[in-house]
């Protein structure tokens, strides 16, 4: 019963879904064929074929197919060299191709390509389609080229202009300002309101318009054939259009899936399905086919479950065409052309700007841009594949080469990342500027060395030592030197880093390079600069990129209240790392009570801050065995001595105390100590639902409080039992008072 009523709840949003997309899908399918030089009857079948065909055997669930525009200029370039029937066939063989690929489950391969090349290209045909169609909203025609268009454009703008243009500016005005429109009518998607109003103005106005043209029957078939000419073009034609299509949509289905909670894609199968939907849609006589961004997320906004969502749309497209075609020959074609010139700007999407900007690969997608807009689209795209090639090669074959001065003339040298031939000549610059005789700590922080660099280095440490000066070597991943230095086989391949050995041991139970001898009989150095100097040789460049990332903001989840002792480490205990938790440390991680006397603003500062700014989600409170602070409790203040700040803190444990005292022992041998130092964690989980913000993000759900308990001598972490939700706890006994 359950199966049947969430099935048809799918069913119910899948409809409502697919509408949606259908009344985006056809007005955009017929401004894509009028870019391609196509028929317009083509774009249609691929959006029926692609919506059926793709939604029923592809491999996403809501990704939706059809006719896309990042695929305009290479249909124009086919049709216009082999014709339409040919370029039909074209895409049928395409559809071939994608069907073997994705047989052989070479889908992954797609996702290699550099996004910056995607995104470059789908700019570049942006730019052109825009100005090509231009030309048409102003009144004019389009240019044999980009550059032309663009060298054009002035004069059309300032030139006359006829009742072309105010359709082509009705429609663009429509698409700028629907998104600012009230939401109940923005339920009619922007494309399908700009073509009807531009078109209800033409007729009502009585505009001297060019209106789109069908032929006898929309849908006649004539079969495709085998295009003539040089077959080595005709398979570079076949291989771009497959390539493209198929690496559009595996990106176009990875984009959709971050988009819902839904199952994830199968990217294999949906190779195999847009190759079925091409081979369909070529021997019918469609667009070349590939998933859709703009209708996919419009899918999912709709509310889409599953792929019926998709067939349906298919559906809707089908019946539209077989009982409402005529309307086609209502709309004008400057209105066509205004709809694609403003997707072909959208195409140039700042967002995707500002990703690769992040990656250091904005070079990528300008050249991309550029070569597909000056050049053409497969030039462009190769253009940019070379350069995302060269820059990869640069950042993995990178090398940084630091020298740093150190008292008594010392030089401490870091050479990080991959040691090649190309870092010879930066390798020797830097190592060549080295003054003869001095001692030299060399630092290797690489992940690869070849045979130029170890001969470079190698070379120039015989002679430094022969000068008088000492090279010690001390390599912070695998032995690469020490390695080629002894002759033996080098690895074949790059080798992850790994941290520095031992890191967690105190400073008593680790060597380190002279941190034992004090210069010049000197006083012996501070182990804190030691350890400084350490992280900043061999930790710091490891975990250089985490940082630099949190250098931004700090995102904690979790608020961490334990005890000042040394012996408790949080981030080793929890296996966190930097970023993880909001600490806050005092004599026996103690909570006071809202209120409570004596006043303290520090754990409540760091509370309020963690809930209402940070918004963690979980506030955990870790004792340990031993506590020294609940050994002052115990023995009724006289352990606090003659300190009188620690004595006034104590009173916030006393509440601890209080439930100590009127709590049974549960029968264990750990004596009556650490049964308080178990019983205070319990205690400050209560204190801390004292504090109002606290105890309404609990009761909300969105907030959870954890004790933990650390065992010293095992070295164990137990997890306690957590109050309860309810009403904060009133104070169930009088506390005792500890003597002031």
């Amino acid at each position: 019963m359950d199966t049947q009523s969430n099935g048809l709840t799918a069913l119910r949003y899948d409809v409502l879904a697919s509408l949606v997309v259908f009344l985006v899908a056809v007005p955009l399918s017929l401004g894509i064929a009028v870019a391609s030089d196509a028929p317009l009857a083509a774009g249609l079948i691929a959006a029926v074929v692609g919506g059926v065909v793709a939604g029923l055997f592809g491999g996403s669930a809501v990704q939706v197919s059809g006719p896309a525009a990042g695929l305009a200029l290479v249909v124009a370039d086919l049709v216009h060299t082999y014709g339409w029937r040919a370029t039909c066939m074209i895409t049928l063989m395409a559809g071939v191709v994608q069907l073997v690929l994705g047989a052989f489950k070479a889908a992954r391969a797609a996702l290699a390509v550099s996004p910056a090349v995607i995104h470059g290209m789908l700019a570049g045909v942006g730019v052109v389609i825009a100005l090509s169609q231009l030309h048409v909203v102003l009144g004019g025609s389009p240019q044999s080229s980009a550059v032309a268009n663009l060298l054009e454009l002035p004069a059309q703008i300032v030139g006359v202009h006829n009742h072309a243009a105010a359709v082509g500016l009705i429609t663009i005005g429509v698409l700028l300002v629907w998104k600012w429109l009230p939401s109940r009518i923005r339920v009619v998607p922007a494309p399908l309101a700009a073509l009807f109003l531009a078109s209800s103005a033409a007729a009502v106005l009585g505009l001297d318009i060019t209106r789109v043209e069908l032929p006898d029957g929309l849908l006649q078939w004539a079969p495709p054939v085998l295009p003539a000419g040089d077959w080595h073009g005709i398979a570079a034609a076949v291989l771009l259009v497959a390539l493209l299509a198929g690496v559009e949509s595996l990106l176009c289905s990875v984009a959709t899936d971050q988009q819902h909670d839904g199952p994830r894609t199968d990217l294999d199968r949906e190779l195999r399905g847009q190759g079925m939907a091409n081979v369909v849609s070529g021997l019918l006589g469609g667009l070349p086919i590939a998933g859709v961004i703009v209708r996919s997320t419009t899918n999912v906004r709709a509310g889409a479950r599953t792929r019926w969502s998709t067939v349906m749309h298919g559906i809707w497209v089908l019946v539209f065409v077989l009982c409402f075609g005529w309307t086609i020959q209502l709309i004008p074609m400057e209105a066509l052309a205004a709809l694609l010139a403003f997707i072909g700007l959208q195409m140039f999407n700042l967002g995707h700007v500002r990703k690769v900007h992040g990656h250091g690969e904005v070079p990528v997608y300008l050249v991309t841009l550029a070569g597909v807009v000056v050049l053409g689209l497969a030039e462009g795209v190769l253009f940019g594949l070379a350069l995302a090639v060269l820059l990869a090669l640069r950042r993995l074959t990178g090398v940084s080469v630091q020298v740093r001065q150190e008292p008594e003339g010392r030089r401490h040298v870091t050479i990080s990342g991959s040691l090649t031939f190309l870092g010879v000549p930066r390798l020797t610059d830097a190592l060549g500027a080295i003054p003869p005789g001095v001692p030299v700590d060399l630092d290797l922080n690489i992940d690869f060395m070849d045979n130029a660099a170890f001969e470079a280095l190698h070379s120039w440490r015989l002679k430094h030592e022969r000068s008088g000066g000492s090279v010690d070597i001390d390599e912070l991943h695998d032995e690469w030197y020490a390695l080629a230095a002894g002759g033996n086989h080098m690895f074949p391949a790059k080798t992850p880093p790994k941290a520095h050995e031992r890191w967690w041991l105190p400073w008593a139970h680790r060597r380190r390079r002279g941190a034992a001898v004090p210069p010049q009989g000197g006083p012996a150095e501070c182990e804190l600069t030691v350890g400084a100097r350490e992280f900043h040789r061999r930790t710091a460049p490891l975990v250089r990129p985490i940082f630099t990332e949190l250098a931004r903001r700090q995102q904690p989840t979790h608020l961490f209240i334990t005890c000042a002792d040394s012996r408790i480490v949080p981030t080793l205990i929890t296996a966190s790392g930097p970023g993880d938790l909001f600490v806050v440390r005092n004599i026996g991680n103690l909570v006071p009570r809202h209120g409570a006397q004596p006043h303290d603003d520090s754990v409540s500062a760091a509370i309020e801050y963690a809930t209402q700014v940070l918004g963690v989600r979980t506030i955990t409170v870790c004792g340990h065995s031993g506590c020294g602070a609940m050994a002052g409790l115990l023995s009724g203040g006289a352990k606090a001595g003659s300190m009188p700040g620690l004595r006034r803190w104590l009173r916030h444990g006393n509440h601890s105390l209080a439930r100590f005292i009127h709590t049974d022992s549960d029968g264990s041998d750990t004596g009556p100590l650490d049964r308080l130092c178990r019983v205070n964690v319990i205690q400050q989980l209560e204190n801390l639902r004292t504090h109002r913000k606290v105890d309404e993000q609990v009761r909300a759900g969105t907030l959870e409080l954890v004790g933990l308990y650390f065992d010293i001598a095992s070295a164990r972490v137990h997890i306690l039992p957590t109050p309860v939700l309810g009403e904060p706890t009133p104070d169930p006994h009088p506390a005792p008072t500890l003597p002031a």
